[in-house]
């Protein structure tokens, strides 16, 4: 593929500026940021665009705000690079969520473990032991990897009715809320969303571990399945599950691609926050918007850019709490990149390709009449470095060019927790 030279300079330039870690803060953020790095985070937001790779982002920035615009996730303060492999070169979402969770390199599929298959204590389960409240919210199934492998320890990503059960039983995370009813009840036993459905006919409750909505009821949660129940529901123990599998269909742009959850990701965030902050000891969250990796292994970009769009709003509001609650930090970062993803011009002479070379689009620049096209490598993950964009209580720690496996020994020092690195 031919790339124009200046759009070759302005994505090289777009790199060396995620390699540049700098202190500056706009808008009178700046004293904010020094009162806050002398005390722990109390609470903490962690947002992972899964698959959102640099190019990713930048796509989003052009479809949303334009060339000279900032997305929320990139109007922060801090900014930091981080490698990405897993005990081989190319992760899955698994083993880098376990890295991000507890600090360890492991093999693709597992959920809380080593590399040895001991379980490994997760970032949720320390911030449990100080007294905070716990949350875990995603557009995927809430027993998925990303989400997982915080509140979870299986030796197989694939196990999800066992993650769930111990997400009630011994994490006990206080907010789960996404999709997956499917292993919440089992095989034989619908529950709110049609076993079978048109859109998806593989769709069927499958769980092995009896009726765990039921169980989450005894144990105190309140159950929702609709954005109108979630809005009113109230209390400290909240189980929310919206779709039978993802709260979207990935498929290729065309061929029954639908991006539209019930409960979108922003109502989703703005109500586990309302819910987690109701405990004076603060609170952990993780927050996964899932479609931009689906959704680019289609090599669909359109609703990669959509999915990242919701996910720029959650960050939104997650932003303005902790701009109201200083001790708060917010992250924004993905587990790898997923498709090859990258940005072209629009270029008649450049050879289209056929299958993952395909050219996607064109999008427009949003405020010009320019356009771009999208291109694809692959439709699985690359091992590309990950920028992570950080504002709020001790934020200056992500800095720098890291191992993925210093998130989790980042956030445990902003937190104020002691472990052994």
């Amino acid at each position: 593929m031919k790339i124009h030279n200046g759009w070759k300079a302005a994505m090289l330039g777009t790199v060396a500026a995620a390699l540049v870690i700098t202190s500056y803060v706009s808008n009178g953020e700046g004293k904010q940021e020094a009162d806050a790095a002398s005390v722990h985070a109390k609470n903490v937001i962690l947002f992972v665009g899964d698959g959102m790779g640099l190019a990713a982002r930048d796509a989003i920035r052009l479809a949303t705000v334009g060339e000279t615009g900032k997305l929320a996730m990139d109007d922060m303060p801090y900014v930091g690079l981080f490698h990405t492999s897993s005990t081989v070169p190319v992760t899955d979402s698994a083993a880098a969520a376990t890295a991000f969770a507890s600090g360890v390199k492991t093999y693709n599929g597992a959920i809380g473990m080593d590399a040895d298959k001991k379980s490994v204590k997760t970032i949720l389960e320390y911030a449990k032991d100080l007294g905070k409240a716990t949350g875990i919210v995603t557009t995927s199934q809430v027993t998925d990897a990303t989400g997982a492998a915080f509140g979870a320890h299986v030796e197989d990503r694939s196990k999800q009715s066992d993650i769930a059960l111990q997400y009630l039983t011994s994490s006990k995370v206080d907010v789960i809320l996404g999709g997956g009813e499917d292993f919440w009840y089992p095989a034989g036993t619908a529950g709110a969303f049609q076993d079978e459905p048109t859109e998806d006919p593989t769709e069927k409750s499958k769980g092995t571990q009896g009726d765990l909505v039921k169980k989450a009821q005894q144990l105190g949660y309140k159950y929702v399945t609709s954005k109108a129940d979630l809005q009113k529901a109230s209390g400290s123990k909240l189980l929310g599950l919206f779709a039978n599998e993802e709260m979207f269909q990935q498929k290729p742009e065309g061929e029954g691609d639908l991006y539209n959850p019930i409960v979108p990701l922003p109502d989703m965030t703005k109500k586990a926050i309302e819910t987690l902050s109701s405990n004076k000891n603060g609170f952990f969250l993780v927050v996964e918007e899932e479609a931009t990796d689906e959704m680019a292994h289609q090599n669909n970009a359109k609703l990669t850019i959509r999915s990242g769009q919701e996910l720029d709003k959650a960050v939104r509001i997650a932003k303005n709490y902790a701009k109201a609650h200083p001790e708060t930090l917010v992250l924004v970062l993905s587990d790898h990149e997923t498709g090859g993803f990258s940005i072209e011009p629009v270029d008649e002479n450049d050879e289209s390709g056929d299958g993952i070379s395909a050219e996607d689009g064109p999008f427009q620049i949003v405020g010009t009449k320019k356009n771009f096209v999208v291109d694809w490598t692959t439709s699985g993950h690359t091992a590309v470095d990950i920028p992570v964009t950080a504002t709020g209580s001790r934020s200056e720690l992500f800095s720098g060019v890291y191992e993925n496996t210093d998130i989790f020994f980042k956030i445990a020092e902003a937190m104020g927790i002691k472990v052994k690195n």
